[in-house]
C-alpha cells in the first residue's frame, strides 16, 4: 500500500463522509478521515475493523491550524497526497426572515470557509500529485428555496469549485463538485423527519465520487448533479 494513493475527507465519520472513506478504502487507497467528534470517528474506525490504510484525524473544518495539521499529518503519515474531498458541512434549517442567526456563523464558517481552507492547505501537495479536489455540494447551490440559507451557503460552494478549477486546473489539478439531491444522511437529524418522497443513499453519492475520480488521466469532470427521481426542485 505504500504507493497506493491517499485521499482526505473532512467530515468523514458519517454520512456521505464515510461512505466515500469506505468505498476508497475498499478500493485499495489509503484514506484520512476528520471531524471534530473523536468518539465517532473512532466508532467509524472500529466498524470497519481499524484497517491500517485509514487515519482518523480529530479537527474543525473551519479552523486552519486544524486543516493545515490534517494535511501534514496525512503527509507525513503517508507519503503523499492525491485527493480531498471537502464534505464536512450542516444546516440549521431555517430561513432569513424567520431563523435564529445564533447558527448562521457557524454553518458559513463550516460550509463555506472550510472547502477554501481545504483546498488552502492541500493544494502544494495536490500538484505534486496532479490530484483532485472534490467539493460536496448540493441541488440547493442550484435551485434557490425560499430564504434558505443553507443554500445560499451552497451557491457559494459552486462558485468556488470553478473559480478554484480556473486557478488550479493550470497545475494539472482537477476540481469535482458533487452537488447531492435529498440523501438519507444524519444531515436531517436536526431538521426532526426525513423530507418526503424517494431518498438517495450515502453510498449511491460515493459512487459519483468515485466514478469522476476513475476518469482516465487528463479528464476533469467539473460538476456532477444527483438527484433521487421524484425530487421536483
Amino acid at each position: 500500500m505504500t504507493d497506493s494513493p491517499v485521499a482526505l475527507v473532512t467530515g468523514g465519520g458519517s454520512g456521505i463522509g464515510a461512505a466515500v472513506a469506505r468505498r476508497l478504502l475498499g478500493a485499495g487507497q489509503r484514506v484520512a478521515v476528520t471531524g471534530r467528534g473523536t468518539g465517532r470517528l473512532r466508532g467509524f474506525a472500529k466498524e470497519l475493523g481499524e484497517p491500517a490504510g485509514l487515519l482518523t484525524l480529530t479537527g474543525n473544518a473551519a479552523v486552519y491550524d486544524d486543516v493545515r495539521s490534517a494535511v501534514d499529518t496525512v503527509l507525513a503519515e503517508f507519503g503523499r497526497l492525491d485527493t480531498v474531498v471537502a464534505n464536512a458541512g450542516f444546516a440549521t434549517h431555517d430561513s432569513v426572515a424567520e431563523g435564529d442567526p445564533a447558527g448562521w456563523t457557524e454553518m458559513v464558517l463550516t460550509n463555506v470557509l472550510g472547502p477554501a481552507l481545504l483546498i488552502r492547505a492541500s493544494i502544494d501537495a495536490l500538484k505534486e500529485t496532479r490530484g483532485r479536489i472534490v467539493l460536496v455540494g448540493s441541488v440547493a447551490g442550484f435551485v434557490p428555496g425560499p430564504g434558505n440559507i443553507y443554500g445560499a451557503t451552497k451557491w457559494a460552494v459552486t462558485g468556488l469549485a470553478e473559480n478554484t478549477r480556473r486557478q488550479v486546473t493550470e497545475w494539472g489539478v482537477g476540481v469535482t463538485l458533487i452537488a447531492p439531491g435529498r440523501t438519507r444522511t444524519p444531515f436531517w437529524d436536526s431538521y426532526g423527519s426525513l423530507p418526503p418522497g424517494h431518498l438517495l443513499t450515502a453510498d449511491q453519492i460515493a459512487d459519483s465520487v468515485v466514478w469522476a475520480l476513475g476518469q482516465p488521466a487528463g479528464v476533469d469532470v467539473n460538476t456532477v448533479v444527483v438527484r433521487p427521481v421524484g425530487q421536483p426542485n
